[in-house]
């Protein structure tokens, strides 16, 4: 039973959630063993994004992935700009993947940056070894980001901000922790499960805020952010699951 449209008094907030128990192998099998439609279509326009922003420019930004989990692509897709990229994560279980990854990650991974190879800014150099030098895992919440002081040049958070609690108010929250760290121009790259009604990694169900749709999405970065393209992807070959009823990708740049 997944944790579905929330009627009780009080909605599973992140505090309330094993995350040390996430299994980062039964998710990246349901997920990313063989790259989905959905995923291709997030992967390229994410690419397009960040390569019409900063094509050109050299290597010397820092990036962050807000709640990176067992996925890498969007830290690969920050990879040309970057010197370093902080993949911030709560789970023990997947700091532990994200450090296991560093030296030379696995192949699966391939097919993400096959894609974004289209464009001309990811070639020309090794990616493993781009990844191992920049990529440094870092325990920590998406929410200690709002008191945080350090500030980042380019960011992305995929699937983590309306996965992580039942409440709308906390879903909120965790969209300006994000901005939050991200410099007067910074662009960014978001994306959002709409509708969902939880999820299963393993044996185990994990949350999610149900009244997200690209009103709520947008409603909650506007007042951070240029929004450049809101996409939403709900086609049949788009739905992973069942649960939800679409993905809503975000791309824009932090507001001076």
């Amino acid at each position: 039973m997944t944790s579905g449209p929330h009627t009780a008094e009080q909605p599973t907030l992140n505090k309330d959630v094993p995350w040390d128990s996430f299994d980062p192998g039964a998710y990246i099998g349901n997920n990313y063993l063989d790259m989905k439609t959905v995923d291709e279509e997030i992967v390229s326009r994410v690419r397009d994004h960040f390569s019409g922003r900063l094509r050109g420019s050299d290597r010397v930004l820092s990036g962050i992935d807000v709640g990176a989990g067992p996925n890498l692509y969007p830290s690969l897709a920050m990879l040309p700009w970057c010197r370093n990229i902080t993949l911030l994560e709560w789970s023990a279980n997947n700091i532990r993947y994200l450090e296991g990854q560093r030296p030379d990650y696995d192949g699966h991974w391939e097919q993400f940056w096959k894609v974004l190879r289209e464009d001309r800014e990811y070639r020309g150099f090794d990616s493993r070894d781009f990844f191992s030098e920049a990529a440094v895992p870092v325990q920590g919440s998406l929410f200690d980001l709002c008191r945080a002081d350090t500030r980042w040049d380019i960011g992305t958070m995929f699937f983590v901000a309306e996965s992580i609690t039942e409440s709308l108010d906390e879903f909120r929250r965790g969209v300006g922790c994000f901005m939050h760290v991200l410099k007067p121009g910074a662009p960014f790259a978001a994306a959002f499960m709409e509708h969902s009604e939880g999820y299963r990694v393993g044996d185990l169900e994990f949350p999610a805020t149900y009244d997200i749709d690209i009103a709520e999405v947008c409603a909650a970065l506007e007042g951070f952010a240029h929004l450049d393209d809101v996409h939403r992807m709900a086609d049949v070959g788009h739905l992973v699951r069942h649960g939800h009823t679409g993905m809503i990708l975000v791309c824009g740049r932090r507001k001076e």
